[in-house]
């Protein structure tokens, strides 16, 4: 008896040191991984990487505080952007379970002064899966140089855009809105009687230990919070002022990695909802082919391999100078948080990559971005000698197109007043991604600044055609066809 234990254990322990083993080799990869991203510059952040609920891999790369070659850490605190948004549906949900709210009435029944011809239409469960037809906020004309500045009360910002006509009928489709979870936190705050700050510390962030979380505001002296920058081609910028007052409850919070990682598994027990309410979080009630949508996330599944498909739960988020995603596999409790503060970038590559790992794929190795070389070159030289140099560099296998690096420099040379450069790497990217209703819409949107109407229609027709959800795109072109 004494040796068949004594076999047990030996045999426990080669188990666990094998899992170590393989944790470290794992690790290791991951951390090669965002050194090559950093060093092409599309990854300057923090990152950490949980398996089977336990942490294999947290690390800062690059600085948080590019005037002071201060490095980011584990413990560096970001702006979330609309990774806020799951924080906000679990507080209504909670509310729900407690009874003080229905989510199935109008809203209205909690904000008596919004218009009721819209209001009486449209009730939380639709704010909370993005189904209100209520436009989105940022998307309105000059949104960036008019409001974002400047502060608002909720009460006053929500008059911005609650007598605005409604996109569809509430529940016929999705069209992701911001106006949707600012609302959500107004009806917090109603609710309560407490500010959307002070409840949401007071349910989430003070019962999980989440220190290093919260509301952010730019007045306040907060320790060790990154700054945000912007990314021009190869050129680093301070990121434009934002009042946090306007994100809200859509997208005002910040929090680190490691204080990630401490929400990712509390939503494994019942100490923030019962079982039967969390649940009802990760429930895929707007299907959208792929992704689907639940109360603040996106529900999807991808190929595992042999073993099949891989549910995975999750969201990302941008605000000024700041780019982030949060990515958990529930059957395997295995997750995977990317913050970054140098604007957009490439993080669901960096995620699908990071999970190829976890899981035992092959993946693509990072290369450098052909964006950020084109647009030195666009902006600098032309048109003729930007054009020159992608199809140089287009079968250069050290470069990688990337569809969003493209996108977002398009839209550079646009605000910078250089329409035609615009116009030319926006149709490289309809030419590399031609099944993408994105590139279409922004070359129509490059053709509509330049004056070309007729282009602007065909190209915003392709885009809704690809991409039946654009209601941008519907409305741009609508507008174009009443002229």
């Amino acid at each position: 008896m004494k040796k068949s234990i004594k076999l047990i254990v030996l045999c426990v322990g080669l188990q666990l040191f094998s899992f170590a083993i393989l944790a470290q080799s794992k690790a290791k990869q991951i951390e090669e991984l965002l050194s090559k991203y950093n060093e092409y510059g599309q990854f300057n952040g923090s990152a950490l990487v949980a398996e089977h609920g336990k942490v294999i891999f947290q690390q800062g790369f690059g600085q948080a505080n590019m005037e002071w070659n201060i490095p980011n850490q584990p413990d560096t605190k970001f702006r979330l952007g609309s990774i806020s948004k799951q924080f906000t549906a679990l507080l209504i949900v909670k509310l729900a379970e407690e009874g003080k709210l229905k989510l199935d009435v109008p809203i209205t029944t909690y904000l008596p002064d919004y218009p009721k011809e819209n209001g009486d239409k449209i009730t939380t469960h639709h704010l909370l899966t993005h189904t209100s037809g209520i436009p989105n906020y940022t998307d309105s004309p000059n949104f960036f140089k008019d409001k974002a500045r400047n502060y608002y009360t909720p009460e006053a910002f929500v008059k911005t855009f609650s007598s605005l006509p409604l996109e569809f009928t509430p529940g016929e489709k999705f069209s992701y809105s911001n106006s949707g979870y600012f609302l959500l936190g107004y009806i917090i705050e109603k609710v309560t009687g407490k500010t959307y700050e002070q409840y949401l510390q007071e349910v989430i962030f003070t019962p999980l230990k989440m220190v290093n979380s919260g509301y952010d505001h730019s007045d306040v002296i907060l320790k060790n919070r990154a700054a945000g920058y912007e990314r021009k081609g190869k050129i680093i910028t301070n990121a434009a002022y934002v009042d946090m007052s306007i994100p809200y409850a859509a997208g005002s919070l910040y929090s680190t990695v490691e204080d990630l990682y401490l929400w990712d598994q509390a939503l494994y027990t019942t100490k923030l909802l019962s079982a039967k309410s969390m649940e009802s979080l990760f429930k895929p009630y707007i299907s959208l082919g792929r992704p689907a949508y639940g109360y603040g996330w996106f529900i999807d599944e991808v190929d595992n391999g042999d073993k099949g498909k891989l549910k995975t739960i999750g969201h990302g988020g941008g605000i000024n100078g700041f780019n982030t995603i949060i990515s958990r596999y529930p059957s395997d409790k295995n997750l995977i948080v990317l913050l970054n503060n140098t604007g957009g970038t490439v993080l669901g590559e960096m995620n699908e990559s990071i999970r190829a790992i976890l899981y035992n794929q092959k993946f693509e190795q990072p290369k450098r971005s052909l964006a950020f070389e084109l647009f030195e070159t666009f902006a600098n030289k032309g048109t003729k000698a930007g054009v020159d140099s992608y199809n140089k560099l287009k079968n250069d296998p050290t470069y990688n197109i990337k569809e969003n690096d493209m996108n977002r420099v398009g839209y550079q040379l646009l605000q910078d007043g250089k329409k035609k450069e615009a116009i030319e790497i926006f149709k490289i990217n309809v030419a590399t991604f031609p099944k993408s209703g994105n590139v279409y819409d922004s070359l129509g949107e490059a053709y509509l600044a330049d004056g070309d109407k007729k282009l602007a229609i065909a190209n915003y027709t392709k885009s809704v055609e690809l991409d039946p959800s654009n209601e941008g795109g519907k409305k741009a072109l609508a507008e174009l066809l009443k002229k």
